[in-house]
């Protein structure tokens, strides 16, 4: 008579967060003025009068700004930028493997596991970091040129 050991309980594992932040910082921390430089060259429609500087392009942009505002003029909204990554990461990497065992627990066999659980982690991710996004957004446009900087930073935003 052999007895089977009980069943283990998935544990959340705490490697999947700490990767998401990790990753997500080192991506962001590299390539975060080319981000900064993508935003604004996206909102530079050419007029004459505008608030933002005209970019001839990316390499000009960088200058501009960095002569401008120096190094910390090109991570305008870094912070913002991490915490966003850190969530899209984090969460992605969390829940879709969550949301796969359960699909492939279910019965019901209507979709793919791994399709439906892109789909479920996909649109947790958009709720949750959209709103985080856009604030880095905003922090990332604004320039030297505004008469008054309306946000001090993340925390600036929030408040």
């Amino acid at each position: 008579m052999s007895t089977a050991p009980p069943p283990k309980r998935d544990k959340l594992q705490w490697e999947y967060p700490v990767a998401g932040l990790i990753s997500g910082f080192t991506t962001v921390t590299v390539k975060y003025p080319l981000d900064l430089v993508s935003t604004r060259l996206q909102v530079n429609d050419g007029r004459l009068f505008s608030q933002f500087p005209r970019y001839k392009n990316t390499a000009h942009a960088i200058f501009t700004i960095a002569r401008f505002d120096g190094l910390k003029g090109l991570y305008a909204g870094f912070l913002a930028g991490v915490l966003g990554t850190g969530i899209s990461s984090g969460l992605a990497l969390v829940y879709y493997a969550r949301s796969k065992q359960r699909y492939a627990k279910s019965k019901e066999e209507k979709f793919s596991p791994g399709l439906a659980s892109a789909v479920e982690t996909g649109a947790l991710v958009c709720l949750c970091a959209n709103p985080v996004w856009m604030v880095k957004t905003r922090l990332q446009l604004q320039t030297p040129l505004q008469p008054t900087r309306p946000y001090s930073g993340l925390y600036g935003y929030i408040r």
